[in-house]
């Protein structure tokens, strides 16, 4: 039962997380192009059932724990990128870049660049993607101190005390004192049916590139890349083609329902990872398995979720991430550093990925990598 909990749990507070730190993203796109509250419950609807059928079908399947996100920095992409552009022609650049992953995945092309990565460059630029997390947890202590304050108190009596219930103890601390404090406005939720709303696309050839490719280029790169590396980080084997194939394919029929760009999760990922979802690693994805259930229960209630979230302090949600990967933070970096051989090239990785660097619309996570591997070939002495 304890165990079931465990996972339960962690599958719970990824899709927490990865919910409410990127909402306000979706809205603002689906804004841009023109459409309404109620198409962001659609969009959100058809999101969260893909990704709750794609994460539960891969994860029993290749019993690893593989958990399926809506593309974060394709939605902050989408807000510049998208202006000027109808919703139908949105929809036909959204198939188009689906097409392009698929491709990826059918070619196996990605799935061989990423096997010539060593795992020490791999695990750095996964701490590197996370490490901000951890400090945001005390960067927004000032904000809510008594909130945070006890979130942490609550993690570390945990993880002493009652290991497999410490991240469940922290969320129900949390949300309870952030009540308490006043820091949740219930006046503005309201019970609301979602219902799919159809877009047809228009493949208009200025959108696809202008749209489309970045849009594909950013998933690939700032999703995709850093979804791996926490698969081999955590020493699985991970199903690269097989993954790309699945949310390729699956995005191209959803996009008229506002699928714009489904991938393999990282940041929440780890979290279904972590010794806190269940100390057997081989077990580890029915936590996986557990989130893409409450992704559908969340797609479910998305007209009602998406006045919720609304409610809810940002730097709660944004602590509560930092804490669920403490764990992986410090488990990463010490992977990175476990030889020397690598130690420069790995520490290089994970200070550029850590960075703010954005170069041709390429965040820093492949940055990071192509600095790690050009700081690898530079100083090897052989």
């Amino acid at each position: 039962m304890s165990q079931l909990i465990s996972r339960a749990t962690a599958g719970l507070v990824a899709v927490i997380i990865g919910f409410t730190s990127s909402i306000a993203l979706i809205y603002q796109v689906v804004m841009v192009l023109g459409g309404t509250p109620d198409l962001v419950a659609s969009w959100v609807l058809m999101l969260g059932l893909a990704m709750g059928v794609s994460s539960i079908a891969l994860s029993y399947y290749y019993k690893v724990p593989i958990l399926i996100a809506w593309s974060t920095t394709g939605a902050a992409l989408l807000i510049s990128s998208a202006q000027g552009y109808s919703l139908n022609q949105a929809v036909g650049a959204f198939m188009f870049s689906a097409a392009l992953v698929f491709l990826s995945g059918i070619t196996g092309v990605f799935e061989k660049m990423m096997n010539k990565i060593p795992s020490q460059l791999a695990c750095a630029m996964l701490a590197g993607v996370l490490v901000n997390f951890g400090i945001d947890v005390f960067n927004f202590m000032s904000e809510l101190p008594l909130v945070i304050g006890l979130m942490v108190a609550v993690y570390l009596c945990g993880k002493r005390y009652f290991p497999r219930f410490a991240m469940l103890a922290v969320v129900v601390a949390g949300f309870l004192m952030a009540g308490v404090t006043g820091q949740i406005d219930t006046s503005s939720w309201q019970w609301k049916m979602s219902e799919f709303a159809y877009i047809a696309p228009e493949f208009d050839l200025n959108a696809m590139i202008s749209v489309g490719l970045p849009l594909f280029i950013v998933t690939m790169t700032s999703q995709n890349l850093p979804g791996i590396a926490v698969l081999k980080a955590h020493h699985y084997k991970a199903p690269v083609s097989a993954a790309l194939n699945v949310t390729g394919l699956l995005n191209v029929f959803i996009a008229p329902f506002g699928g714009y760009a489904i991938n393999l999760a990282a940041i929440t990922a780890a979290i279904c990872m972590s010794p806190e979802a269940d100390k057997d690693p081989s077990k580890r994805y029915w936590a996986s398995i557990a989130g893409g259930v409450f992704y559908i229960i969340m797609a479910l209630l998305a007209a009602t979720l998406v006045g919720l979230v609304a409610s809810l302090p940002q730097a709660l949600i944004l602590a509560l991430a930092g804490i669920a990967l403490f764990a992986t933070i410090a488990s990463s970096l010490q992977q990175a550093l476990t030889e020397a051989y690598y130690t420069e090239a790995a520490i290089v990785t994970f200070l550029v990925t850590a960075s703010n660097l954005t170069l041709f619309s390429v965040g820093s996570a492949f940055w990071g990598i192509v600095a790690g591997t050009v700081t690898l070939v530079m100083t090897r002495k052989d």
